[in-house]
């Protein structure tokens, strides 16, 4: 198991655990997971200032629109933390980072095109979790808003 299975776990959501090994890109990890691209769901996490951090999850055929998510927070500046600042406010290093078991509970933030079934990271290299894109954004108290592009 991993923290973020035992998050699964806890908040009752249902999921699939697919292991595979280690992939050099997305389009490697959507098809050892046997499913489109779009249907990877990448958790990037971003700053707003100091110790105020969001995860958002993008469908992997898309990128963060920085002008709607500046919009949607209300905020003028996001950036992106650095490698070791990204592992020191979620616990996972990048490439793993997920909501789910965290080591802080920040804000989720789910592009309204994540529907159906999708596979967001397990908390580890290899590892993905298949779940239903609105049982997660139920389980995460996620706020749904157009961020992509």
């Amino acid at each position: 198991m991993t923290r973020a299975t035992e998050a699964a776990d806890t908040l009752g959501l249902a999921y699939e655990e697919t292991r595979h090994g280690r992939v050099n890109s997305l389009e490697e990890a959507a098809a050892a997971r046997g499913i489109e691209p779009a249907k990877l769901i990448k958790t990037i996490v971003v700053r707003l200032a100091d110790d105020d951090y969001r995860f958002v999850l993008v469908p992997g055929d898309r990128e963060i629109a920085w002008p709607k998510l500046r919009t949607l927070l209300g905020v003028k500046r996001i950036s992106m933390p650095s490698a070791d600042t990204a592992l020191a406010v979620t616990g996972y290093v990048r490439g793993t980072i997920t909501p789910l078991g965290s080591t802080h509970d920040w804000p989720v933030i789910a592009d309204e095109r994540i529907t159906g079934t999708i596979s967001i990271g397990g908390g580890d290299h290899g590892v993905g979790l298949t779940v239903d894109a609105e049982a997660l954004v139920k389980a995460t108290n996620a706020t749904v808003a157009d961020v992509t592009e």
